[in-house]
């Protein structure tokens, strides 16, 4: 039997590399408003989570009320809202920016964590969140770099919208931040506290749970785009879809101006990103303390980061390769740490 701390370490692997999806989604689909990304993702979600039910059918009826109600606001905060955030400051600010805000959750995550419940001496998660945090810094230094180059090619009038956009851009990265600090402690918690519920049992939950806050989510997003004079004071960026859709096709009016590469994606997100990614989390989850886990999502951020240079046709500049090795190192740091402590070895 493997050791819980190597299983939980390949969970989070996984689940890093599904999530790290979900930041080129928005960059491949500049037609589509956020919000309806985020809940047209959830949509696939909830309709694979409905398909794979039944195979654990007895599994979910032996959840409680309260655990069905954990699920739902585990689901609108961490799934729904925390992509809504994202989505939007990666359309507005573009991919490396909003990836490296989202870089700063291991930090957060552990510090919250461990602040909440300690699971480690202090002392010895300062070296490993101090690599994780100058790595960070690297990358944001690499990236703010980038970003002052080219608005010193723009015209006056250009930079100051390319700056508002950054800006506008990172705060509501924060937002995402904000929603998934609360999310994986929330979820660690109430999963060690219920250890018969299994992994995949907790996953079809929270998939079950996001269907109809997805379904009434895609039924206003489509009132605004077609609901006539009463809701034409909605701004387009809050709209389906910015350009009038009106004489297209059926599958255009639903599916977009790309149905097809839509369709694609969000089925993808949907089973890969959302349940298989979830699955491997919760796993991870009842395996090892949220200070770790939370150093863990390092692993989501590493990925974005080089499906944003592949998707750019780029190599990471100097001081951005130097923070992932910063970021890789700290993780190994932080592994090292809890792996010497008695309590995981009973885990």
């Amino acid at each position: 039997m493997k050791h819980p701390l190597h299983l939980g370490l390949a969970c989070t692997l996984g689940a890093g590399l599904l999530w790290g999806m979900v930041f080129i989604a928005p960059v491949l689909l500049p037609g589509y408003s956020p919000l309806y990304l985020s809940a047209s993702r959830y949509l696939a979600f909830g309709l694979v989570t409905l398909l794979l039910a039944g195979f654990d059918w007895r599994q979910l009826r032996a959840l409680d009320r309260s655990d069905w109600w954990a699920a739902l606001e585990l689901s609108l905060i961490g799934n729904l809202l925390y992509y809504a955030f994202l989505a939007s400051a990666i359309q507005v600010a573009g991919a490396p920016l909003p990836t490296m805000i989202i870089g700063a959750l291991p930090v957060v995550i552990s510090i919250c964590a461990n602040l909440h419940q300690a699971s480690l001496p202090w002392r010895r998660l300062l070296l490993p969140l101090g690599l994780i945090a100058l790595g960070i810094a690297a990358v944001h230094r690499d990236e703010w770099q980038h970003l002052q180059a080219s608005l010193q090619l723009a015209s006056t009038a250009e930079a100051g919208r390319a700056a508002g956009r950054f800006l506008w851009g990172g705060l509501l990265a924060l937002g995402a931040v904000a929603c998934w600090t609360w999310y994986p402690i929330r979820n660690s918690r109430w999963l060690q506290r219920r250890p018969h519920i299994q992994s995949t049992t907790w996953a079809n939950a929270q998939g079950l749970a996001t269907l109809p806050l997805a379904l009434l989510a895609i039924a206003a997003l489509l009132m605004t785009q077609f609901g006539g004079a009463p809701l034409r004071w909605i701004t387009p960026s809050w709209r389906p879809f910015g350009a009038d859709l009106a004489d297209e096709g059926i599958l255009t009016l639903l599916l977009g101006p790309q149905p097809l590469l839509f369709l694609a994606l969000m089925l993808a997100l949907g089973l890969g990103a959302s349940w298989l990614g979830t699955l491997l989390w919760n796993r991870a989850s009842q395996l090892l303390p949220a200070s770790l886990t939370g150093q863990l999502i390092v692993f989501e951020t590493l990925s974005a980061m080089g499906y944003a240079f592949i998707q750019r046709g780029q190599w990471p500049g100097g001081l951005t390769a130097l923070g992932m090795g910063l970021l890789v190192a700290g993780v190994v740091m932080g592994v090292r740490a809890f792996r010497l402590e008695p309590q995981m070895h009973a885990a």
